[in-house]
C-alpha cells in the first residue's frame, strides 16, 4: 500500500509573519512536521504544498520534496486544505503516481511525533474509517456554557445547571496538527470531516492553537515540557 505524506505550507501569513518557517525551539516550525514524516518510516512520500520558493528550500533540507507548486486558486486566502488535497492527489495522478492512503499534516503542528504518526496510520488501516483525526476534550463541558443575552448572562443549556461535569458526556474537537485518510474514500467525500471519522484522542499538554505571539510563545512552553516528560 503506498502512502504520501502532504504538509500544506502556504506563504504569506499575515497574523505571524513567516509563521510557516519561524524558529520554532531552535528550527523553522516547519521543520517539526517534516521530519515526523520522515522518521515515521511511513511513507513512499513526503512532500510539502507550498506556492513559496523560501518555505519550499526549507521544506527540502529537512527531508521533504516539493514537485510542483501549488497553482493560484489554492495559494489565496480563501483556499481550504480539501482545495489543495485534492489538488495535490490529482497532480500525483496526472504524472502517474497512486497512494492508497495519506496524511495531510499542518506546518505549525511541533507536537506530531513520529510515534503518534505511526500510531494513527496503523489504527486507521486497522479499522474500517475513511479518516482518522486526531481530537482533545474541550477543557471545560460546553453544556455548562453561558452566553450573553440583553447584556446579562443566562445558560445556554438551562437543563444542565444543576449537573456534576462528570456525569456530562465529553466533547472534542479537532487538534489541528494532522489527518490521515484512505485516499479513495476522500476522493467520494471530497471532505476530511465528512464519512467514517476514527477519533485519536490527545493530551491536552500537546496541544496548541498558534494564531498570535502569545500562543506561539505557550505552544513552545508546552512543547519544552512534552520534551522534559519523554526524557524522563
Amino acid at each position: 500500500m503506498k502512502k504520501l505524506a502532504i504538509i500544506t505550507a502556504r506563504g504569506g501569513s499575515k497574523r505571524i509573519p513567516g509563521k510557516n518557517i519561524r524558529e520554532f525551539c531552535g528550527k523553522p516550525i516547519l521543520a517539526y512536521s517534516v521530519e515526523a514524516a520522515v522518521y515515521s518510516g511511513l511513507f513512499d512520500e513526503v512532500m510539502v504544498s507550498t506556492d513559496d520558493r523560501e518555505i519550499a528550500e526549507i521544506g527540502k533540507q529537512y527531508g521533504a520534496r516539493v514537485p510542483f507548486y501549488r497553482s493560484e486558486r489554492t495559494s489565496d486566502d480563501y483556499a481550504t486544505t480539501n482545495d489543495v488535497l485534492l489538488e495535490v492527489l490529482e497532480e500525483y495522478e496526472k504524472r502517474g503516481e497512486y497512494f492508497e492512503a495519506a496524511c495531510c499534516l499542518y506546518p505549525t503542528a511541533p507536537f506530531v511525533t513520529a510515534e503518534k504518526l505511526k500510531n494513527a496510520m496503523e489504527l486507521l488501516l486497522a479499522s474500517d474509517a475513511d479518516t482518522l483525526i486526531p481530537v482533545v476534550a474541550f477543557s471545560y463541558p460546553p453544556q455548562r456554557a453561558m452566553v450573553v443575552k440583553e447584556d446579562r448572562l443566562v445558560f445556554e443549556y438551562p437543563q444542565y445547571i444543576d449537573a456534576r461535569s462528570q456525569d456530562l458526556t465529553p466533547h472534542y474537537h479537532d487538534v489541528g496538527q494532522f489527518y490521515c485518510f484512505r485516499t479513495e474514500a476522500y476522493r467520494k467525500n471530497k471532505k476530511l470531516m465528512l464519512g467514517n471519522i476514527l477519533p485519536m484522542v490527545i493530551s491536552e499538554l500537546e496541544v496548541q492553537d498558534i494564531d498570535n505571539l502569545t500562543d506561539w510563545e505557550i505552544a513552545e512552553m508546552k512543547y519544552r515540557l512534552m520534551m522534559q516528560k519523554t526524557e524522563r
